[in-house]
């Protein structure tokens, strides 16, 4: 299936503005609201289901007798038709 990017925003941030943006979204989701992205001149609004699949990843890219890039990547999906989501059986914890 073809990915089509929607909205893409990269900028180096503080620990503490990248909280800010990520509690935004917390309570945008806990209250149950659309959230809407933007950048500039583009924006997209988006309205995640009561239970979207809500995948957590962490990655090492690059040689593997080298320095690489780390991330930590967090991401909501859930079918365009779907407004239950899917409900996957592991329990996330972040310490």
């Amino acid at each position: 299936m073809p990915e089509e990017v929607l909205f893409k925003s990269e900028s180096d941030q503080t620990r503490e503005e990248i909280a800010s943006y990520l509690r935004s979204v917390a309570d945008k989701l806990d209250q149950g609201d659309a959230v809407t992205l933007k950048s500039g001149s583009e924006s997209v609004t988006m309205e995640p289901p009561a239970s979207p699949t809500f995948e957590v990843k962490a990655e090492r890219e690059g040689p593997t007798d080298g320095a690489g890039e780390l991330s930590i990547e967090f991401e909501l999906e859930w079918d365009e038709n779907d407004s239950e989501g899917d409900n996957g059986n592991d329990q996330l914890e972040i310490e």
